[in-house]
């Protein structure tokens, strides 16, 4: 059958969710960058493409920590799934009531999945500095080009899922599913970075805990990239949904069940985020404090179009509780948000600057909330 692009089959992946596919894709990422480029593609499985190697520490003696490396120089890499991504599950515990016929308990697991699945089962070692640099599925090392010390001039992600591993026993993720931060442009389309478990369980009792280690769901281009688009992508249980920058343009961004759902370290350069739809985190929008992952701080130019969000209250995970809509305890954000919440107390507690006007949706022309 013939078909556009390089397929991970052709370099001995199987994707039967067995099988540790770490090598055989890490070739066709070699094979493809030493071309100059192109479509890697991944065919649909039912058992998704397992990772079981540990990651490596550095790459050409550059930091990378990734068990899947984008190698270093100007290839235009694209990775691309069958199928666009079914959007996140069910992630909060809900009670089960059988008299009153309530919600049903959330269970680890998924009763069908077709997402095109890359996941790990490689346990990361935990990192608690959030100056270092994470634990990551993919990555590009660090490189010498800008500010944001980029390597790669382009990856683009499509119709992928990323899972990395949780520990029963810990209820937190060690690891972030992509580090695309030495990348000087990012394109992500369909794709989601989760966890391999439900975040709470009522009939196992376990739930989603505060997480010391700092990871994140997709990382993208660190200070001074040109081009970062994000449309219907979603983030969910890390202790950071997304890490973003300067000139980056998101679609449709849904995050769930993180501690700081979307963070900016710097954005001289706006960023718009047209829609956001936030369910159940401690923080919706947020700007670093101090150094994350070795990035600088900077004001932060940020237009978030339309923000609807449920807050969690009374549901487990207690760490997803909202505390804040908007934390900017610096006041480096610059721009405006506005915020919707389909029901409820009507309530956005934030911390920012004058700088950076927040509006709700439902009474538009009040200025900042």
């Amino acid at each position: 059958m013939a078909y556009f692009g390089i397929n991970v089959f052709d370099f001995g992946a199987k994707g039967d969710g067995i099988t540790d596919d770490t090598a055989a894709i890490q070739a066709a990422i070699d094979h493809t960058a030493a071309r100059g480029g192109g479509k890697i593609l991944f065919p649909y499985t039912p058992r998704g493409y397992r990772l079981a190697s540990p990651a490596v520490e550095t790459y050409n003696g550059k930091p990378v920590r990734a068990q899947l490396v984008i190698p270093d120089g100007d290839a235009n890499i694209m990775l691309e799934g069958e199928m666009p991504c079914r959007l996140l599950h069910s992630y909060q515990v809900r009670p089960l009531d059988a008299s009153k016929n309530s919600f049903e308990p959330t269970r680890f697991g998924t009763p069908k999945i077709d997402n095109t699945l890359l996941f790990s089962d490689w346990e990361a070692p935990e990192e608690h500095d959030g100056n270092e640099r994470p634990w990551s599925i993919l990555a590009a090392p660090e490189g010498n080009s800008c500010k944001g010390r980029f390597s790669a001039v382009q990856v683009s992600l499509k119709n992928l899922e990323f899972r990395v591993p949780v520990d029963r026993e810990k209820m937190y993720p060690t690891q972030t599913a992509v580090n695309l931060q030495n990348v000087s442009r990012v394109n992500v389309t369909d794709c989601q970075f989760c966890l391999n478990e439900e975040v709470g369980d009522t009939v196992l009792g376990k739930e989603l805990q505060p997480n010391p280690c700092h990871t994140a769901g997709l990382i993208t281009s660190g200070d001074q990239n040109d081009d970062n688009v994000l449309r219907n992508v979603a983030s969910q249980g890390f202790r950071y949904g997304f890490v973003l920058g300067g000139h980056v343009v998101a679609d449709y961004l849904y995050v769930h069940n993180c501690e700081e759902g979307i963070v900016f370290h710097d954005c001289s350069h706006v960023s718009v985020l047209n829609h956001v739809v936030a369910q159940h985190n401690a923080v919706i929008l947020s700007t670093t404090r101090g150094r994350l992952f070795g990035m600088e701080g900077g004001s932060c130019c940020v237009v978030v179009g339309s923000l609807n969000f449920e807050c969690g209250t009374g549901l487990k995970p207690a760490v997803s509780q909202l505390k804040y809509g908007v934390y900017d305890p610096e006041k480096r954000l610059r721009g405006s948000l506005t915020w919707h919440k389909p029901w409820g107390k009507q309530e956005f507690p934030y911390v920012a600057g004058e700088c950076f006007t927040i509006t709700h949706f439902a009474e538009t022309g009040e200025g900042q909330s």
